[in-house]
């Protein structure tokens, strides 16, 4: 495997389980079929909301993509700790990655281009959707298209678009810190001169944000969408927490893999970022080998 197309270590049995309350079949099912519902009528609504100026499409894809998630049982919470302003440059915008939700939470603070994998292309109702709603999607799957990749994201900063990354380049389970930020993406931020803006979701049981981390909204490993979807609807109680944080200039003289540090160093938090570095000496450790003693 690439650094381009990392692998995380989390799978649906071992990561995706929820402790909390449940709901019963019945309620989950009309909850599936209201969540997929609404997912249709964004499809069928893209060609005329492109009609509308920008102004009152933004503020139409933000209620729409803020009522995904609530059509699926998910509470939103979102907390701003900097003015939502739109910049005057492109804005790339970086967040942690664990759930197939977290595309419409971020579209509903941030609505821009989101940077995909082309296999969501071939997905049901969400391939469509992302397809017509402007979506970059790239081939992960080659490291030779990475340069053509970050050229696009460029080009799409300087014409003044907001592109939405998860650059951690896979989904994690939300616990364990996650992953490392892939530099790549930052590159074109630096080479368009475009403001970095991260973003922190959070997936708990209770709507304050104490509770455990919700593991039933994990889209990980060899997961069937079919499967996650269920296993969300099932669960009672999730609560989605989005946090916007202050913007970080993208400044050539750091360097992508610095910029890269930083936007994850906002994203994890002081706390989250403690817990990953203690995994990451952890695992060196393990891993390390034995060394010879002499007596």
């Amino acid at each position: 495997m690439t650094g381009w197309l990392p692998v995380a270590p989390c799978t649906p049995a071992g990561c995706a389980r929820h402790t909390g309350a449940v709901r019963a079949p019945l309620p989950a099912a009309l909850l599936l079929l209201s969540g997929c519902a609404l997912v249709l009528l964004g499809v069928a609504c893209v060609p005329l909301v492109r009609l509308l100026g920008a102004g009152p499409r933004r503020r139409l894809t933000r209620r729409w993509a803020r009522a995904v998630p609530q059509a699926f049982g998910v509470r939103v919470r979102v907390r701003l700790h900097a003015p939502d302003r739109t910049p005057d440059g492109g804005e790339l915008v970086v967040a942690n990655h664990i759930s197939w939700l977290d595309i419409p939470l971020v579209a509903s603070v941030l609505p821009g281009r989101t940077v995909a994998k082309r296999e969501i292309r071939c997905w049901p109702l969400l391939g469509s959707l992302a397809a017509r709603g402007g979506t970059l999607f790239i081939d992960r799957d080659r490291l030779r298209a990475l340069p053509a990749a970050v050229r696009e994201i460029a080009t799409a900063l300087r014409s003044g678009s907001r592109v939405v990354v998860f650059p951690e380049g896979s989904t994690w389970c939300g616990r364990g810190g996650g992953g490392a930020f892939r530099p790549a993406v930052f590159q074109a931020a630096i080479d368009a001169g475009a403001t970095v803006r991260p973003v922190r979701i959070t997936y708990r049981t209770d709507p304050y944000g104490s509770g455990a981390t919700a593991g039933a909204v994990a889209f990980v490993g060899a997961d069937p969408l079919a499967a996650s979807l269920w296993r969300v609807v099932r669960a009672a109680g999730l609560t989605a927490h989005v946090d916007v944080l202050a913007p970080i200039p993208a400044d050539a003289e750091d360097g992508r893999r610095a910029l890269a540090r930083r936007a994850r160093a906002a994203v994890l938090g002081p706390g989250e970022l403690l817990q990953a570095r203690q995994t990451a000496v952890a695992s060196d450790r393990a891993n390390r080998p034995a060394e010879s003693v002499h007596h």
